[in-house]
């Protein structure tokens, strides 16, 4: 393990703590990158401290997503997680915070991180996960009349209805002759 890693992992550890407390749940270094789990309230304020501080100066969102803990039995069922980079520093840091299945929501990190606007609409989309003060929260991928959310472990495989489209009867080259636009039941209907 790096020593920087240490030095940085104890540094989270010593100015976190100090400024909040009991919403720090967890920092510890795993797979060789530092990780950290705090309570979703404490979010905005962390993510805030973890960009400003000349100390840390993770400038960089890489990437957040969601996952679905259900399969494993876990609670809090849903898990936000957020990749930070220091570009200064030359560190990654993995932010973790835990979302309840009764209340899925958390605040929107677009206000830190502009490049989050686009990745908290996917997960809203795909886990259903709702962000406050996000300011453009709508389905990304999916139509806007989509029932569900197709990444939660709990969505149905298989069998919803969907439309083969073709822009004429005239079967092309290698299709069956009887493959015309109608609807079908599953992909091996085709």
């Amino acid at each position: 393990m790096p020593a920087d890693l240490q030095k940085t992992e104890q540094l989270l550890r010593n100015k976190l703590t100090e400024y909040f407390g009991e919403q720090i749940v967890s920092i510890e270094i795993a797979h060789g990158e530092l990780v950290l789990q705090i309570a979703r309230e404490a979010l905005i304020p962390v993510l805030r401290r973890l960009h400003d501080d000349g100390d840390f100066a993770y400038d960089f969102l890489s990437y957040c997503t969601a996952i679905d803990r259900s399969a494993l039995k876990l609670t809090p069922r849903f898990e936000m997680i957020y990749q930070l980079l220091s570009t200064k520093n030359a560190q990654r840091l993995r932010v973790k915070a835990l979302i309840p299945e009764n209340d899925p929501t958390i605040e929107s990190t677009v206000t830190v991180y502009g490049a989050a606007d686009w990745m908290e609409r996917e997960a809203f989309d795909m886990f259903g996960i709702i962000f406050k003060n996000h300011p453009d929260l709508r389905r990304i991928l999916m139509p806007e009349d989509w029932e569900g959310y197709p990444l939660r472990k709990d969505f149905p495989l298989g069998g919803v209805k969907s439309f083969y489209f073709k822009r004429s009867t005239e079967p092309r080259a290698g299709e069956p002759k009887n493959l015309v636009p109608r609807i079908r039941e599953q992909l091996s209907d085709i």
